[in-house]
């Protein structure tokens, strides 16, 4: 699970953090006010919560100018960044550029792009974020239409062999993330009404318990530690019965 900072209150940044130490990692949502209509985090913000959480930071760049920004996002530590193919003029260039810095690296869809586009770059991603949404403000409803492109890119990353993780963002809520897991995603970006533990812990123990069957696949075609994880679902140390909470690192969910 990735909680995207966008909710987060950021009068009390470390304090909303702290809120979801347990996750898996922090969606960090940069707009640059020209490849969306919104405008929201730089890079003083990104070395702000890299100060406040040891969780991994995944900046995902919605910014017309990708190629030359992402080395602005990898100095501040960002630990996966994903740009976009509508963005991005030479994207197998900045993939590389940023595997050979060591910063995972990511390729993001909007709705009306196929995933075909990805052809000659499967093997320098680490992982393609879907957009369940058109990109630039929170709070939208989930497309449903993308459910057979998450099946395609997932189709795609079993027949390659290769550990690419599946990204969905945008709508992702209690009433699609099982769609959305079911189809073969396996990153699951959250925007929440009330950025708090509480959220994140029955979100979490919504996948578990209610996917159980689709988790455990997972865990077979996908080799990160989280995946492997996936097998623990029902395991008495993964979710406590009487709250629901979720223990991070026993957690099955699959990011």
């Amino acid at each position: 699970l990735a909680p995207s900072v966008l909710s987060a209150d950021m009068a009390n940044l470390k304090g909303e953090l702290d809120k979801i130490a347990g996750a898996d990692y922090v969606h960090f949502d940069v707009m640059d006010g020209h490849f969306t209509g919104n405008l929201t985090f730089g890079v003083d913000i990104l070395k702000a919560v890299k100060r406040s959480t040891d969780v991994p930071v995944d900046a995902h760049l919605m910014v017309s100018n990708p190629d030359e920004s992402v080395d602005w996002y990898a100095d501040a530590g960002a630990d996966m960044i994903t740009v976009h193919y509508e963005a991005s003029t030479h994207l197998h260039r900045t993939l590389t550029h940023l595997q050979q810095r060591g910063v995972k690296a990511g390729v993001v869809l909007n709705p009306a792009t196929p995933v075909q586009v990805l052809d000659h770059v499967w093997d320098k991603l680490d992982m393609v974020l879907l957009m369940s949404v058109n990109p630039g403000f929170g709070g939208q409803s989930f497309l449903t239409e993308m459910l057979p492109k998450i099946r395609r890119t997932r189709e795609i990353v079993e027949r390659s062999g290769a550990d690419i993780w599946i990204q969905v963002d945008g709508g992702v809520s209690e009433s699609t993330i099982d769609q959305c897991l079911d189809a073969g995603a396996t990153v699951f970006v959250y925007n929440y009404d009330r950025f708090d533990a509480n959220t994140l812990a029955v979100h979490s123990g919504s996948v578990i318990t209610s996917s159980t069957k689709s988790c455990t696949r997972l865990s077979a075609r996908l080799t990160s530690p989280i995946a492997r994880a996936c097998s623990a679902a029902t395991s008495s140390d993964a979710i406590d019965g009487s709250d629901q909470s979720v223990t991070h690192g026993s957690r099955c969910t699959p990011a």
